[in-house]
């Protein structure tokens, strides 16, 4: 019994510890931000009006880091046009990882009048500051 003992003692002070370091190491990147994070979004007005909708959710998260999925937003059965020539955009991203700060500065960026969203934009991350 003692040696069992022993063992969920040192189990105990294993997991404290592996607490505190994971607490530290998630401090220090919520203060320095997100390295995976993105620094741009490539999107469209489908998918822009897709993150729109699902905002909310999105910002109630009690995540520093927050994984948008818009996968389920692309067009839903029906076959989309071949696109013209003048249709050369990047192609728009459906999922990424973003900050807590970025998430609201996307949301901006898209509200923003006269936004041109067709066939794609980039939205610059780092501009709101």
């Amino acid at each position: 019994m003692k040696v069992l003992s022993n063992m969920r003692n040192k189990f105990s002070v294993a997991v404290a510890t592996l607490t505190v370091v994971l607490f530290a190491v998630s401090s220090a990147t919520a203060e320095t931000g997100c390295g995976i994070c993105a620094e741009e979004v490539v999107i469209n007005s489908d998918l822009a009006g897709c993150f729109l909708e699902k905002y909310q959710e999105l910002a109630a998260q009690d995540q520093q880091a927050v994984i948008v999925d818009l996968s389920e937003c692309q067009s839903r059965g029906v076959i989309e046009a071949i696109p013209g020539p003048d249709l050369n955009g990047p192609e728009p991203e459906t999922r990424f990882m973003l900050t807590r700060a970025q998430l609201d500065c996307l949301k901006t960026k898209l509200e923003e009048p006269g936004l041109v969203l067709d066939p794609s934009a980039v939205i610059d991350l780092d501009a709101c500051g």
